[in-house]
């Protein structure tokens, strides 16, 4: 293993947190695709096999917060995926009464439903609380739905793929290194409610125990609410001493405290969504003027190997193969990407650096014997004078690939994106 150095940074994938229904879900790495259509509107959650690659966002414009239309654990879908005329979900419809169903949709009303897109791109249908639903139905929501689904459905498409290209353009996030301050942000959950003394009744006055129940409910509320108060205040007193905490330590530690530059690097890094989980080993030179960095990097077999599109006839998406060529320029410019991204990550947040060495590298399995062992693809050597010449305002326009060729690099590649191993530069 490639462990060189002292300190490691286990990196997650793109994580999501989901409010729904049910209350806080975590979402991480692949699970499949689904689409969910009810009264929050239509929402969709998509995960690539073999990548980590995830999001989960509204559809069509409207808020992703609290809702029915919240991602929930649903049974598996059975019968066949739709093609345009067959239907999931359960043949005998004995979920609910298929008449009212086209009935409630007949009248205008707002039926919560969930779709779901496996993995070869079939269409399932689900009740909202997750159980399938019978072909009627699955053919009731088809008739009275079909555009708005492939309206949806186009645009999820849409979505699959430009994560796929994002792939190869993960550099194009990448932070200036004049943006290395910390913003102290703000406590943004809001105090209780004032508290609201229950109002005396005039015959209270003539009722002593009335006006001591009402007392005693009064002191029992004002209580309450001190309690909930000064529990707010401590969430906020710690939150800002945290976030002064930080702010010190990306002002000033960051120039030559070891530690602090540590934390600082875990934290940035961690900030970037990544699109699988990603170890990070680095080392601080003696001086903490210079840093040294490995990188593990997917394989070519995990990356995505097709993209999408739509029939023109047919509620459902098609897998189409990316050609071989397509697949290794994907990859090559992921990998290099990584790196990019990495060495902005810290020439903006350790200003004390003055040089970093980023090596990358990918586990392969020996075929003869089945063990695995480390092939460094790439290492660079990048100066902070180096790196301040990139016009960070226009980094669509760069080539991740042809970056890294700016400076001292190791590197044996094909021209058709074919590495060969190399030995990667040592911090000195």
């Amino acid at each position: 293993m490639a462990f060189r150095f002292q300190r490691r940074i286990r990196l997650a994938p793109g994580v999501r947190l989901n409010l729904g229904k049910g209350g806080l879900g975590l979402s991480v790495g692949p699970r499949g695709a689904s689409l969910s259509v009810g009264p929050a509107g239509v929402q969709g959650h998509v995960g690539v096999p073999g990548t980590g690659l995830a999001y989960r966002q509204g559809l069509d414009g409207r808020d992703t917060g609290e809702s029915s239309g919240g991602r929930q654990k649903a049974a598996p879908p059975s019968g066949r995926g739709d093609s345009g005329r067959g239907d999931s979900g359960r043949a005998d419809g004995s979920h609910g009464d298929a008449a009212a169903l086209e009935a409630r949709l007949t009248e205008g009303d707002s039926v919560p439903i969930r779709l779901e897109v496996d993995e070869s791109g079939q269409l399932h249908y689900f009740h909202d609380d997750g159980t399938p639903m019978g072909d009627a139905e699955a053919r009731i929501i088809r008739r009275h739905a079909e555009a708005s689904l492939r309206e949806q459905l186009q645009a999820y498409c849409d979505r699959l793929n430009a994560e796929i290209e994002g792939l190869g353009r993960l550099h194009e996030e990448t932070p200036s290194p004049e943006s290395n301050g910390y913003e102290v942000s703000e406590f943004d959950e809001a105090p209780p409610p004032p508290f609201q003394p229950l109002s005396p009744v005039w015959w209270h006055a003539l009722v002593p125990p009335a006006r001591r129940r009402r007392e005693a409910r009064n002191a029992r509320l004002k209580s309450e609410f001190d309690e909930r108060y000064r529990a707010w205040e401590w969430r906020k007193a710690e939150h800002d001493a945290a976030e002064f905490s930080r702010y010190q330590r990306e002002s000033d530690g960051v120039w030559d405290d070891p530690e602090a530059m540590e934390a600082t690097l875990r934290e940035r890094l961690e900030e970037i969504d990544w699109p699988r989980e990603t170890l990070v080993d680095f080392e601080l030179g003696s001086n903490t003027a210079t840093i040294a960095v490995d990188i593990d990097l997917p394989r070519e077999e995990e990356m995505p190997d097709r993209y999408w599109a739509m029939p023109p006839k047919q509620l459902k998406l098609s897998p189409r193969r990316l050609s071989a060529t397509r697949q290794r320029e994907l990859y090559r410019d992921h990998v290099h990407g990584i790196a990019f991204r990495v060495l902005g990550a810290v020439f903006a947040r350790l200003p004390g650096v003055k040089e970093a060495r980023v090596s990358g590298y990918r586990q392969t399995t020996d075929p003869a014997t089945g063990s695995e062992s480390d092939q460094y693809l790439y290492s660079v050597k990048v100066t902070r004078e180096q790196w301040e010449r990139i016009a960070f305002d226009n980094l669509e326009q760069i080539d991740p690939v042809a970056a890294l060729e700016a400076f001292t690099l190791r590197r044996d590649m094909t021209k058709t994106g074919i590495f060969r191993d190399i030995e990667p530069l040592k911090l000195v």
